[in-house]
C-alpha cells in the first residue's frame, strides 16, 4: 500500500483519520505520515492497510495504468448485508458456523 492508495481507501470508504487510526490501532499523525508518503514503520503501514482490507477494500497491484483500490462490494451488496446484519432475532443452530 502507498500513500495514495491509503488516500483512496480512506475516501471509498468515506473514513476519516481518526476513525481510521481507531480501527487500526495506529495513530493519527502515523497515518499522516503514510498518506504524504513520510517514514512509518512496516508494522503501522501493515496494521493500517489489514484495517482498510477488513472493511472491504481491496488494493490493486501496479499496472499499465498505475495502482489502485476498490472496494470489494458494490453499494447495493452493502446495503444488502447491512439489512441482513440488522434483522436481529434469536440465534439459531443453523445460524452457528
Amino acid at each position: 500500500m502507498n500513500a495514495v492508495q491509503c488516500r483512496m481507501a480512506r475516501a471509498g470508504l468515506d473514513f476519516g483519520v481518526r476513525e481510521l487510526a481507531e480501527l487500526s490501532g495506529v495513530s493519527a499523525s502515523a497515518i499522516g505520515r503514510i498518506e504524504r508518503g513520510g517514514a512509518v514503520g512496516r508494522d503501522k503501514v501493515a496494521a493500517v492497510k489489514a484495517a482498510l482490507e477488513r472493511e472491504g477494500i481491496v488494493f490493486l497491484p501496479e499496472d499499465s495504468r498505475g495502482v489502485g483500490v476498490r472496494l470489494k462490494f458494490t453499494r447495493r451488496e452493502v446495503r444488502a448485508l447491512d439489512a441482513l446484519e440488522n434483522e436481529g432475532g434469536i440465534v439459531a443452530d443453523d445460524d452457528v458456523a
